[in-house]
């Protein structure tokens, strides 16, 4: 394989990493009902997040990154 077919499909695999990031983030959101904390006030809604999914999330960011500076640097170099 070239080093120009194996940068694209490198940056080709960067964008799917970053969807899927972006996914998982979205995701990893859900509203909870949290209890009153004394007994005059009342419940609120509240954002709790899914760690499995915001690591996942991190960890398809890491490999987005790796894979587009991998790509971009196959396209870039020269014989």
């Amino acid at each position: 394989m070239s080093r120009r077919v194996r940068g694209i499909v490198e940056l080709v695999l960067a964008v799917a990493a970053a969807v899927g990031c972006v996914l998982c983030w979205v995701a990893a959101r859900s509203p909870e009902l949290a209890p009153p904390v004394t007994a005059d006030e009342p419940s609120r809604v509240v954002v709790a997040y899914d760690p499995t999914l915001i690591s996942l999330a991190l960890l398809l960011a890491a490999a987005a990154g790796v894979l587009a500076v991998a790509g971009v640097g196959a396209l870039r170099t020269r014989r």
